[in-house]
Order: structure tokens, then sequence, then C-alpha cells
């Protein structure tokens, strides 16, 4: 099969032909039809990720038909059309009985412990509890682009964070995730504004849905800026680029009470932070929440809200591209170049 690999981190990736996978006794082998590129990919590109190990095949917001099925497979056949999260959790643990596979003691998570996507053929385990059946409505371009972004923001905003309509959400940051956590929030009735520096994105997240939107370039303080425009503050904010700055800058736009909800994937420097725990969280009593990615069993609920015709997937995806383009996509996110979801639709050159 044709796949693009990873070498070297930060240079060339290589398109390459290599041994399709072997289909895992209790998993399948999935035909990739789409496969998103996402900042996460970025970051394993970069070198950032530890459990990435070279040579490497990244990708993991895919979406495909299976062609092959381990024999201990019960709920899958040849021909269905699937996704997965990007954690596959192991259905056994603690935390998958208990329904919070997100946080799976023995985790793979595709493109990163293990080879991924950007491939013509993705094998994946423990495949009775972690695919995901797509709707027929739901083309494989919109699965893809659906990905991890609004599937990570859906769980932050509906489930960590329980946004309610009237309720103000803020959006720092409006990459891939930023854009679905402001479509979702408007989706859900919120009042949502939407954070960022880029003009274009700050477009995007109107045409979203985005009631306001505010340019935060050479703003001194923009957690009062968000307070001056939100009546109070923030009931739910969200940090969608794994900055050190906007996370300061999403705690202090949360009103009293308010809560915080991580899901930008903070590196290097940005994995450190310093909060004034009197001033912001004693005193305002604000909570805080990570959240990373979503269980199989949550799909159905976001695909009612497309099935719906409350989310419409495909005004996510401002690009498509061959697999021997990812590479330019991945550099266009250097410096949060960009705007919208790309997705890989051609996996033949």
């Amino acid at each position: 099969m044709k796949a693009l690999v990873m070498t070297r981190y930060d240079s060339a990736l290589s398109l390459e032909t290599v041994d399709d996978p072997a289909c895992p006794p209790d998993g399948v082998v999935v035909r990739v039809m789409a496969c998103g590129v996402c900042r996460s990919d970025h970051h394993a590109w970069e070198g950032a990720d530890p459990d990435v190990v070279l040579p490497h095949v990244m990708g993991h917001e895919f979406a495909g038909v299976i062609e092959e099925v381990g024999r201990d497979v019960r709920g899958f056949a040849v021909g269905d059309r699937v996704t997965a999260p990007f954690i596959l959790a192991c259905g056994t643990c603690p935390d998958c009985r208990i329904g919070d596979p997100t946080t799976c003691n023995h985790q793979d998570v595709i493109g990163f412990t293990g080879w991924g996507a950007f491939a013509e053929r993705l094998a994946v385990r423990h495949a009775d509890f972690n695919l995901v059946r797509l709707p027929d409505a739901l083309g494989y371009v919109e699965a893809a682009g659906m990905g991890c972004r609004v599937t990570t923001a859906f769980r932050a905003v509906v489930d960590r964070a329980g946004l309610a309509p009237g309720e103000w959400l803020v959006v720092h940051g409006c990459g891939g995730v930023g854009l679905s956590a402001v479509m979702l929030g408007a989706a859900l009735g919120a009042r949502v504004l939407a954070v960022d520096i880029n003009e274009q994105a700050l477009a995007m997240a109107r045409d979203l849905g985005a009631t306001q939107v505010l340019n935060a370039a050479g703003l001194d303080d923009v957690g009062a800026a968000v307070r001056d425009l939100t009546d109070g503050g923030a009931h739910v904010s969200v940090e969608a680029l794994g900055v050190t700055a906007t996370f300061e800058n999403s705690v202090r736009s949360l009103r009293k009470l308010g809560c915080h909800v991580q899901i930008g994937m903070p590196v290097g420097a940005h994995d450190t932070v310093t909060l004034p725990l009197l001033e912001l969280v004693y005193s305002r009593q604000i909570s805080i929440a990570g959240s990373r990615g979503m269980a199989a069993r949550r799909f159905p609920a976001l695909f009612g809200m497309i099935e719906a015709g409350r989310l419409d997937i495909s005004r996510l995806v401002t690009g498509r591209i061959a697999l021997g383009q990812a590479e330019d996509a991945l550099r266009g996110m250097d410096g949060f170049q960009g705007v919208g979801v790309t997705v890989i639709t051609d996996f033949t050159r």
C-alpha cells in the first residue's frame, strides 16, 4: 500500500510503498477513504509527542470501509462504512468499564503509538469496542473532517462543561477544534464569542454561528475585554491552541463559577503555567477541566445533531488534497496559518 512515511522530525515526508497492515484477531483492516490533517499531527511531525517512534506514519482522523475482519470480531463486517475515536481503548480496564475510555489504562492512539491513516489502509484493534458505523447521510470527507476536532469539542462543551442554551461560550483560538466548538455552541443555543488574531479565522467563526468575535492582537487584557463583551464573563471558556497565554486569557475570561476547558494540547514550554489561585480559582470559584477525545458510545449523539440538520460538518472543510500534499498542509500550520480543516481524499499520489 502507499503511505506517507516520516523518517526524521520536522523534515520531508516520503510517499512510499509499504506492507499492508496485518488484521488483529479482535480488529479490522480499513481502506482509508479520507483522513484529516490535524494540529496534533503537526505536533507529532515536530517531534513533540513522546509516543511517536520513527519511522512513522501519522494520521488519526480517518473514515473508510472495512476490507478485512478479525476472527474475534462480532459486530462488524466487510463493507461497513466506519470511523473510530483516535484513542483506541481496551474495553476491559476500570476506566473503560465505567464509561470513560478516553482515559483507558491501555490505550492505543492512532497515528501516535502506532501507524496511522496517512496511508491506504489502517488496522484498528478492539473493533467491537471502538469502531463506529457512519450514517448513510454522512460522507467520508465530512466524517474525516469531523475527526478528532468536532468530537473533542463536543465532549468538551457538552460532557465536560455542560454548556446550556443562552450561556456564553468563549472560544480562544479558531483553528479546526476551536471552530468546531463555535459551531457546536451555536447549535446548542449558546451565545458564542470567538477570540483569535487571524481575521480570516474570525470571519469563518462568524459564518459558523459566533454571536461576536474579538481580535486579541495588541490587547493588554483579553480577559477584561471578554468580560465586557459577555456581560460579566464566560459561563464556559475553551482554550483550543495549547498556548500558555491563551490559557491565561481563557481563565481570566470566566465569570464567577465559570468553567474553563482545556482542549488544545500544550507542548514544550507551554506545558507548565502559573495561576493565581486566590484571585481566580478560590475567590471566583471557577472550575478547570481537561478534555481529550470522545468515546465511541457518544458518537450517536453527535450524529443525531448532524442528521437533524443542526450541524453541517462540510462547512468546516476548506481543503481537499492528495496524500503526498500532507507535508505542505503540515507546514502551513507553522505559526497557526490557514483556516478550517484540510482532508486527504486522494491516496494514489
